[in-house]
């Protein structure tokens, strides 16, 4: 990449994170908005608990699911014990 176009990707890297600040400046004000009532903050525990914890019992239920649940038959998986390398029908020249 020649100089001309890195700084105009620079140019406009800038210029997308100056407008992106700009236009989120409210979400960063202190004073509380009419009928405002945030709760209680979540403890670390919860939090991992909610955030990490849970996906992965969540991933994990879902994967031995599939799993035991599968009903494909033994002939259709591709193993090495199951490939045949003769063809099933004889070929009539």
């Amino acid at each position: 990449m020649d100089k001309k176009n890195a700084l105009r990707a620079g140019a406009l890297a800038a210029g997308t994170t100056l407008m992106m600040l700009l236009m989120s400046s409210p979400a960063l004000a202190l004073t509380r908005d009419d009928g405002d009532d945030p709760g209680t903050g979540l403890s670390v525990v919860e939090t991992l608990g909610l955030y990490v914890l849970a996906p992965i019992a969540l991933f994990a239920i879902i994967a031995g699911l599939v799993v035991v649940l599968d009903k494909s038959k033994e002939e259709h998986r591709v193993t090495s014990r199951n490939i045949k390398t003769r063809p099933k029908a004889d070929a009539k020249a």
